[in-house]
């Protein structure tokens, strides 16, 4: 697949569908609690994405069966919901939403604290939160994906912390995954050339303990091997000449839920 530019109409209409992206982990951040079932979770998010006219994005893409990504502690991305998994005191969850709407994709992920948690584990939300904003500041017209990569990298490893290799970021558009990917790890001045008009999603995933991850039974969820926790934060955003255009929001949910 060709990597293509975006036209600032295109942009706008990627913008619409990262915000109600951002809209929707906002409601679900207003049922999150011990207790309640991921698929409770999902169905409250297929609903209001279909209430505004919009379709959700990961359902059916590549066979995956849910609207959301769920993934708890030690599962780093690609969660399936179930009304056989509950959230507890003391987890973190990470919440991967995709939507589509005009023919545009818009992708966000957010990492929640449930109940009382220990400040090891908010430490860990904390920097991988901020690893994503930081490589959001080094994705400029004329930098490349590599600077983008070392920033994240170096932020986790100085807080000892790691990086996932296995998963990286990517383009977004009329397709959720597009050209280029974005590696969270990485070199300065080596990768893609980041260019005026291109849309990405930046999406640190970051090990709380080592690196290495598998894939479970299920076929889609990705876990430590090490079986400790991992964060995950996503922004889609956009390329100008003034520097990143964040597209997506976490202001719905930072409304309502508070680290």
């Amino acid at each position: 697949m060709e990597m293509y530019l975006k036209t600032k109409e295109e942009i706008e209409l990627i913008r619409e569908s990262s915000l109600l992206v951002g809209k929707t982990l906002g409601e679900v951040s207003k049922i999150l609690k011990p207790g309640i079932d991921t698929l409770q979770i999902d169905k409250l998010a297929e609903e209001f994405i279909c209430d505004n006219n919009a379709t959700p994005g990961f359902k059916g893409y590549r066979g995956f069966p849910a609207t959301l990504c769920i993934s708890i502690n030690n599962n780093v991305v690609h969660g399936i919901p179930s009304k056989d998994v509950f959230l507890k005191d003391g987890d973190i969850v990470s919440i991967d939403c995709g939507v589509k709407k005009n023919n545009f994709f818009g992708d966000s992920a957010y990492t929640f604290a449930i109940g009382n948690v220990s400040n090891e584990i908010k430490k860990l939300l904390i920097i991988t939160k901020e690893a994503l904003y930081k490589g959001i500041e080094n994705a400029k017209d004329g930098m490349r994906t590599g600077d983008i990569g070392y920033v994240i990298q170096k932020h986790a490893e100085n807080n000892n912390f790691s990086v996932v290799r296995e998963l990286v970021g990517h383009g977004v558009g009329k397709m959720l995954h597009e050209p280029p990917e974005v590696p969270n790890y990485g070199k300065k001045e080596y990768g893609v050339k980041l260019k005026n008009g291109m849309v990405i999603a930046i999406e640190p995933m970051i090990n709380f303990g080592k690196k290495e991850v598998f894939q479970e039974k299920d076929g889609w969820t990705i876990s430590t091997k090490d079986k400790q926790p991992s964060a995950h934060f996503e922004h889609t955003i956009a390329i100008t000449d003034k520097g990143a255009d964040i597209l997506s929001t976490f202001d719905y949910i930072e409304d309502i839920y508070k680290l």
